[in-house]
Order: structure tokens, then sequence, then C-alpha cells
């Protein structure tokens, strides 16, 4: 058994080592393939960053009437961080609510006058809300609904800012749907011409597998060094695509921070390090020997 695995690994190696042409067109074409899957799988994250970045920037604020004391309020609040939907909610004091009006006008001098003549803070305290998902505002805006609080709630500005929230939903959602779109688009392309490459490769050695299947050589003793073959290409077009990504990684990392602020492509990679080498392993290596088992099957039978 270890002589005939020997011989396989042997006969293997000098497959790869013969037809140099082929077998480095094989290998450019599974750094294609190995190159999309990566591809797909850092875009997969810089696209989730990005909607979470257009997520994050929307919010609704609950505004309660003047008379509502602070101990009443706070205890909404309390009530509000329970619900499954909610990832942050904040309270704005009246006087907070007065500074940042404050300092964000401060430049009009008709309206600072006319605030100076009121005399009283007219501002009401406030809960600014988060959710995780854009689609549970509604069940958020819903609590506030209930009789409990109608003393308390001025308003809610969910139904103001309803439009923009469904928008940056639906968008959210086909985002998501596009991807898982262009992402099987890519990967049946990719292996696909990887499949078709390497048949070609096996095709050239046609009449030497049905010489070794008329004189009696088993369907592995024939499949074993065409598959040892496909597992090299895929090894090579993995260490190939490893330095090119690490390369390309920590060239363009930082630059990445001015397309998507906060999301640095070389800061991903060496996060990811060994989740990336995982995927361009096994794909190269994986493509390179299924490819090759389904190819050589037809030259099987005679």
């Amino acid at each position: 058994m270890i002589t005939l695995i020997k011989r396989i690994l042997k006969s293997g190696w000098k497959n790869f080592s013969r037809e140099k042409s082929l077998i480095v067109a094989n290998i450019f074409i599974l750094v294609l393939a190995i190159s999309t899957l990566t591809s797909l799988f850092i875009l997969k994250d810089a696209s989730q960053f990005l909607i979470s970045s257009i997520e994050e920037k929307v919010d609704i604020s609950v505004y309660f009437k003047l008379e509502a004391s602070e101990e009443d309020i706070l205890k909404v609040k309390d009530d509000v961080a329970k619900i499954p939907e909610v990832k942050e909610v904040k309270y704005i004091s009246q006087e907070e609510a007065l500074v940042s009006f404050t300092n964000k006008h401060k430049e009009d001098l008709v309206l600072m006058q006319s605030l100076d003549e009121v005399g009283v803070n007219p501002f009401s305290a406030s809960l600014n809300i988060r959710a995780f998902e854009a689609s549970q505002y509604q069940a958020i805006a819903d609590f506030f609904n209930s009789s409990t609080l109608t003393n308390l709630v001025e308003k809610v500005d969910y139904y103001k800012r309803k439009p923009v929230i469904d928008k940056i939903f639906t968008f959210v959602s086909s985002m998501n749907m596009l991807g898982i779109a262009f992402s099987l688009l890519l990967i049946i392309i990719a292996v696909s011409i990887a499949f078709n490459t390497i048949r070609l490769a096996i095709y050239s050695s046609r009449e030497e597998i049905k010489i070794q299947r008329l004189v009696g050589a088993s369907n592995w003793f024939i499949r074993g060094p065409f598959l040892v073959q496909g597992a090299i290409c895929g090894f090579f077009a993995f260490l190939i695509c490893l330095v090119l990504f690490s390369l390309l990684s920590w060239i363009f990392g930082p630059k990445t921070e001015f397309l998507f602020p906060g999301f640095n492509l070389l800061t991903f990679f060496l996060v990811n390090f060994w989740t990336i080498v995982f995927i361009q392993l096994a794909s190269g290596v994986g493509l390179g020997v299924l490819s090759s088992l389904f190819a050589v099957r037809k030259h099987l039978k005679i």
C-alpha cells in the first residue's frame, strides 16, 4: 500500500513537471478562481461594514412632555432598553438639549436673541433610540403607543423619519440579495473555468490513460497521479494568492479607510488571516483535486 502511494505521488509530481505550459495555465486559472473567492469573502465583510455604518446613522427620538419628571423618564428608558430590538438608548435632558441647540445655532444671532426672550428652557427631555436593524423601528414605535405612556410622551418622530428608514431597509435588503446572487454567479464561473482548464490538461494524456486501463491498471492507480497533480497546482496557486493578497492588503490597507471610514483592509486581513488561509488552501487544492477527479472519469471508460 505504501509502495503504491509512493508511486502515485511520484507519478503525480512527474506529470506536474512534464507539461509546463499546461501546468502554468492551470495554476493561473486556479489563482483567478481563488482570488475570486477570497475577494468575495473580503467584499462581503466590507459591504456589511458599509451597511452597518449606514444603519448606525438611523435612529428615532421620543420627546417627553415638559411636566414629565426625570425619574419617570429614566424608568421608561430602562423599560425601552429591555426591548429585544433596541441596540442603544440614550437619555437627553432638557439642559443637554438646550446646550446642543445653542452650540449648533450660536452663529444665528436672531435665533439666539429669540431664545433669550423666551426666558425659560423650551426644550423637552428625550430618548434617542437605536435599533439593531432598520426593520425593527416599527416595533419600538409601537411600544410608545401604549396607553400607559400617553401621559408622558409628547411625540415619537419615527413616523416623520419612516420614509427614510424604509428606504434604508429596502437598500439593505437589495444589497444582501444582489450580493448573494453575484457571489453565486462568480463562484459558478470560477469553478467552471477551473474545471474546463484542468480537463483540457488531462485530455492531452488520454492515450496514456487508455493504455494503462487496457493493461489492467486500477481506476485509482490511474486517477491518483492526476489528483496529486491537481493538488500540487492548487497548492502553488494558494501560495501565489496568499502572497498577492498580503501585498495588496499592505499597500492598499490604509487607503481603504478613505473609502470606508473605520475599515482598514490590512487590519481585516491580519484579523482574518487564518480564515483567509483556509479559504484559499481549501479552494485551491479542492478545485484542483475535484476538477481532476471529474475530468479523468470519462477517460476511464474504454
